[in-house]
């Protein structure tokens, strides 16, 4: 009689654990449970960074993913929600703008709303183009609420290692084996040079099939083993150092972040439900350590909770993101900077492309290798674009960074775009990429690009029906804005019942 038998369990490492470590292992084990055995591997000795404590919409999609309850995320993490991130002295100092979450106005099939707005403006009425955002106009207000239509776009600002704490109690019960130890040597196997087990201080071997990298900055397997290599972007990013410090709460949260820019960087201020977080950014080459440290403490608004942490780091990618049987996540597979807070986010969407990019025993590892690199690397690239945005069109010249900004050269792919809209007010989003049309024009005016011309169909609109056609948007935000709570009211019932 023949029996057919189960084909064997992929064994997965996770090596490091924090945020990108218990976020891989909680997905990997919830989606693919009966086909895999997940051990996660980190040691109590090695603190994580864990600056990262603002995320951006998609990681409610991650959490429908793998089915995790709002209440209880919100209450483990001291989280606050977030309606996008107000954007400080980037154009000019004492300048201000708002970068949204969720669409601006409406928009037709032929041309997107900032046309309209354009022709709006030009005919003497319209307002500003973040009079259309319901995320602003609510943000600007303080409110925040849930609804039957769900109109708000958000996401959320948390404490990122309770987020990894959290994540854990979900993981263990769900299949996940943590091991305690720190990883003394990495082995690859003789024959094809795979990465055949980790050796802990302690002598103990953790063999498998696929190993995940999340051991930050230091990349234990993908750079220490393996050899990878860094594709260095600081020619463009180079904001290389930060300061990171917890304060007291002296007001209630607002719904968004801040982003403050300084002489030499920017600074952040993140609203928890029970403390504030901050941190400053700066380049290395434009603002001594004491400098930094000196502006930080004295934009602080409340008393630092301990002394601020020092954060050195280069922005650019691995050259491979998934090399022979080791696919790097979070700060092992590169950095940018987090001025629009999508380090979580590529974690995240990572972790769902090796999801569905799964080697299992037999596949062609070399094509999925190849497959997710190139998604990685398009992702990567476009965010990195995005950021660059910020600092390259600027008005500042009252700093040697800012001038510099200003004048370096930057990437084809950006420059396509700021051409584009510098001319003809036109903006795309591509099939994978993050970054929506709304928030490449909310960035691109907020930092004083103005469209030298727009599509003409707007022009072909009667005046009144433009007109009424505005009024109507505005009233509609209006009424919405007008029914919601105030966002630290709404916020009261995420409170852990102790606090």
């Amino acid at each position: 009689m023949n029996h057919t038998s189960e084909p064997p369990r992929t064994r997965v490492v996770v090596a490091g654990g924090g945020t990108a470590g218990w976020i891989a292992a909680a997905a990997i084990v919830r989606q693919l449970g009966p086909l895999v055995d997940v051990t996660l591997v980190e040691s109590d000795e090695i603190g994580t960074v864990g600056v990262g404590e603002s995320t951006i919409p998609t990681a409610r999609s991650f959490h429908a993913f793998l089915g995790i309850d709002e209440a209880a995320f919100m209450r483990a993490t001291q989280a606050t929600f977030k309606l996008g991130i107000a954007f400080e002295n980037w154009r000019q100092v004492g300048d201000r703008y708002f970068h949204p979450f969720g669409s601006v106005g409406r928009s037709v099939a032929i041309a997107d709303f900032q046309h309209f707005w354009l022709e709006a403006r030009a005919r003497g009425f319209g307002g500003a183009y973040g009079d259309y955002s319901l995320e602003q106009q609510a943000a600007g207000a303080g409110l925040f609420g849930h609804d039957e239509q769900h109109s708000l776009a958000y996401a959320y600002h948390l404490d990122a290692t309770a987020y990894a704490r959290f994540l854990r109690t979900l993981a263990e019960p769900w299949g996940v084996r943590r091991v305690e130890g720190r990883i003394e040597r990495v082995e690859r196997d003789g024959k094809g040079g795979n990465i055949a087990a980790l050796v802990l201080a302690s002598g103990e071997r953790i063999a498998g099939d696929i190993f995940i990298d999340c051991t930050g900055f230091r990349a234990l397997l993908t750079e220490g083993a393996l050899g990878t290599g860094f594709e260095d972007w600081s020619e463009w990013l180079s904001t290389d150092r930060a300061l990171a410090v917890q304060t007291e709460t002296v007001a209630p949260p607002v719904p968004y972040t801040r982003a403050i820019a300084h002489d030499a960087g920017w600074r952040w201020q993140i609203p928890l439900q029970t403390r504030t977080g901050n941190g400053l950014v700066y380049s290395s080459a434009h603002m001594s350590d004491d400098e930094a440290h000196a502006t930080l403490i004295g934009a602080l608004d409340g008393r630092p909770l301990f002394e601020p942490r020092p954060l050195r780091f280069r922005s650019g990618m691995r050259r491979q993101a998934w090399n022979r049987n080791c696919i790097a996540l979070g700060l092992a597979a590169g950095f940018i900077e987090p001025l629009e807070s999508t380090s979580i986010h590529l974690i995240m969407n990572a972790v769902i492309r090796l999801i569905q990019l799964f080697p299992f025993h037999g596949d062609d590892h070399v094509a999925l290798a190849a497959r997710f690199n190139a998604q990685s690397r398009h992702e990567w690239e476009h965010v990195r674009d995005f950021i660059i945005l910020h600092y390259h069109v600027t008005q500042r010249d009252d700093s040697p960074f800012w001038r510099d900004c200003a004048r370096m050269t930057i990437p084809d792919s950006l420059a396509e775009r700021i051409a584009l809209f510098a001319n003809t007010a036109g903006a795309w989003q591509g099939q994978d990429d993050l970054f929506k049309i709304d928030s490449w024009v909310s960035v691109m005016l907020g930092q004083g690009v103005v469209p030298r011309a727009h599509h003409r169909i707007a022009r072909i609109i009667k005046e009144h029906e433009l007109q009424t056609s505005f009024e109507d948007l505005s009233k509609g935000i209006a009424g919405t804005v007008r029914a919601l709570p105030r966002h630290c009211d709404f916020l009261a019932q995420y409170c852990p019942a102790d606090g």
